[in-house]
């Protein structure tokens, strides 16, 4: 076995990284990697560093990728995707992290923070032996809803009504419900407007799974992205976001349930979540693992 590494970048790279995920992909996902729609929804994203994809590790045997080392949105993270027979190389992408994702603070110290999966003892032994230190505020878990014919009833309020970005896509009103829906003061900046052109660019985006609960204003006051992977038979809920002033009417609730709906009816048998909020939980996702983020400082 041959193995070479190489910088992310070339031609192509984004697709073949895609199929990577996809096709070691396990159910349940217990391969532990990134899902597929989270690369996507990486590379969509406006806060992403784009001058610093180069930096994204790739390593290959004879030609086909047995690993991907990357952050998501800017250097000082890393993030590990292995083909289930790369084991031995852990150290190594550590090593590579170290060496290329790392990010400095105002102070001149370089840090990293590596996150690693609770289900994966062998990494996370690897990390704590080089004095990396766990930083639970920033763990990052993934929880899954088990889609069945029986899903729990969607109701709404007097007056509102669901709808998908394939209806109507606003981006004004997209705009709005996601800035404040993330808990930004005031209305939205207008020149920001890009950013959600942007978050629609991915090759795999549905206008039809994006959902939305428009009040009778008129406004969009929840919403909820869905992405759907056909080979997989699986979904995936980013971004999901309420308007602080229509919160606890059951909005989220209703925008989530009806694009997990929409993708059971095309062949998703389970839908994930990066989140642990009472949220999901409240919905029936259960809980499948937890990265866990460690730090280490360089000085």
């Amino acid at each position: 076995m041959t193995i070479t590494t190489r910088n992310y970048g070339k031609p192509g790279d984004f697709e073949l990284v895609s199929q990577f995920l996809i096709h070691h992909y396990l159910p349940e996902n217990r391969d532990g990697n990134w899902l597929q729609p989270t690369w996507e929804y990486m590379h969509s994203h406006p806060s992403l560093d784009e001058a610093s994809l180069g930096r994204i590790g790739i390593w290959e045997n004879n030609g086909e990728i047995t690993a991907v080392v990357n952050y998501e949105s800017s250097l000082g993270e890393a993030f590990f995707q292995l083909h289930p027979q790369a084991k031995a190389i852990k150290p190594d992408l550590l090593d590579y992290a170290e060496r290329n994702l790392y990010g400095t603070r105002d102070s001149g110290e370089k840090y990293l923070q590596a996150f690693i999966n609770d289900i994966d003892q062998e990494f996370l032994e690897i990390v704590q032996a080089r004095g990396y230190e766990h930083i639970p505020e920033r763990d990052r878990p993934m929880m899954k809803f088990r889609i069945s014919s029986s899903l729990p009833e969607i109701e709404l309020p007097d007056g509102f009504r669901l709808k998908s970005l394939e209806e109507e896509n606003n981006l004004v009103k997209i705009h709005r419900v996601l800035w404040r829906g993330f808990n930004h003061p005031g209305e939205p900046p207008q020149e920001e407007i890009e950013g959600r052109i942007k978050m629609q660019s991915g090759p795999n985006y549905r206008h039809d799974l994006n959902i939305v609960v428009e009040a009778p204003n008129g406004y969009f006051v929840a919403y909820s992205g869905l992405w759907f992977k056909p080979v997989n038979r699986y979904a995936y809920v980013e971004p999901v976001a309420t308007d602080p002033d229509y919160r606890r009417l059951g909005l989220g609730r209703a925008a989530v349930l009806e694009g997990i709906r929409r993708c059971g009816i095309e062949g998703a048998t389970v839908a994930y979540v990066g989140s642990d909020q009472a949220f999901y939980h409240s919905l029936g996702f259960e809980p499948v693992y937890t990265s866990q983020c460690w730090q280490i400082v360089f000085g």
